[in-house]
């Protein structure tokens, strides 16, 4: 049986991949959704993360689905 792996990244994720604080992660979701034009309720994930930040999606999965 395949395991469920989520597809959106939250402040948290970004807190542990970057090392800074979950405010910081908030502030940067929110800067990705305004680049991208999606309204408040709409999230973002991991793969738009990694378009965003420069950092390899399988580095980024790597970290937090270890």
């Amino acid at each position: 049986m395949k395991r469920f792996r989520r597809i959106i990244i939250y402040p948290k994720d970004i807190s542990i991949i970057t090392g800074k604080s979950e405010r910081y992660g908030r502030s940067t979701i929110n800067k990705i959704k305004k680049e991208l034009g999606k309204q408040d309720h709409q999230s973002i994930t991991f793969k738009e993360y990694s378009e965003y930040s420069g950092i390899d999606l399988e580095l980024i999965e790597a970290t937090i689905f270890r």
